[in-house]
């Protein structure tokens, strides 16, 4: 096995994407149907030496952004995004990641109680990485179908930054995609090192979508508004969310979705079979 694989994975993607399949022009005289490095590094934004490097192995420790950037340039595919994060990834910070104490993925008693209680209406507890761990029947008839609990776990965060369909599903992406991102700042803080993680995972998988909002000043979370949501068979919907924070200890969150005007209001009760009328609009 190579001892470079990381610069052989570059390398191998480079040279098997065309220069039509980049945007860019043939041009004359190709010795081969792949880029050239050059091309490559003016896609990404990087210098030819430093590509030469991580192609080389010279240099083995890329950022997260420039990995990302070459995803983006390279058209990598969510998985190789992933194998790629994983060839980059140290076994310090594996080792590291391992000594602290997973976020929680479990509810409490108390907790799935009440998601009982709540039954047909649309709600889920998320915790500090944005993975789903509960929800009610009628969040699953909700965002099952539009894809969002695809995953081990189902990840709202991992959903809109890497999931080709979560610019259909919600048509205001990049507010939403703004608010996961406030969401990632003000759960934890960020010495915790699987938010570490997490973020250099979505540098790369995400790509600039996702590492471009990392700068912005101030994020601020809502815990109130409204969305709009485009479910594959009920078509588009107003939903009024509000986020209820369970204990510190919890680590977890309880985002609830209520209709904002009467049609959505009609079209929850149809996806969850209720009589008509049984939610009401509460405006947005």
């Amino acid at each position: 096995m190579s001892d470079n694989e990381l610069g052989s994975f570059l390398r191998a993607r480079r040279e098997a994407l065309s220069p039509a399949e980049a945007g860019l022009p043939a041009g004359p005289r190709r010795r081969t149907p792949g880029l050239r490095r050059t091309e490559l590094a003016m896609l990404a934004g990087i210098s030819v030496e430093y590509l030469a490097r991580l192609e080389q192995g010279r240099d083995r420790n890329p950022s997260a952004q420039v990995l990302g950037a070459l995803s983006e340039a390279l058209r990598l595919p969510l998985e190789d995004r992933i194998h790629l994060r994983n060839l980059a990834k140290s076994d310090t910070h594996r080792h590291m990641c391992a000594m602290a104490p997973a976020p929680a993925r479990e509810v409490r008693a108390t907790v799935r109680a009440l998601l009982d209680r709540l039954g047909p209406t649309p709600a889920v507890v998320v915790n500090t990485l944005g993975e789903t761990v509960a929800y009610t029947d009628g969040y699953e008839r909700l965002a099952g179908p539009a894809g969002l609990l695809d995953g081990d776990p189902p990840s709202v965060t991992r959903f809109v930054f890497t999931d080709p369909r979560a610019r259909e599903v919600f048509p205001d992406w990049e507010r939403v995609a703004d608010q996961q991102v406030a969401s990632l700042y003000l759960s934890v803080t960020g010495s915790d090192p699987r938010m570490a993680e997490l973020v250099k995972e979505l540098s790369v998988t995400g790509g600039p979508a996702f590492s471009g909002r990392l700068g912005a000043a101030g994020p601020v979370r809502s815990r109130s508004g409204v969305d709009r949501f485009v479910h594959p068979e009920a078509g588009e919907l107003r939903l009024a969310y509000e986020v209820l924070e369970l204990t510190e200890a919890d680590g977890q969150h309880l985002v609830v979705h209520l209709p904002a005007d009467e049609a959505t209001g009609a079209a929850l009760d149809a996806l969850v079979g209720r009589r008509p009328g049984r939610l009401r609009a509460v405006g947005g």
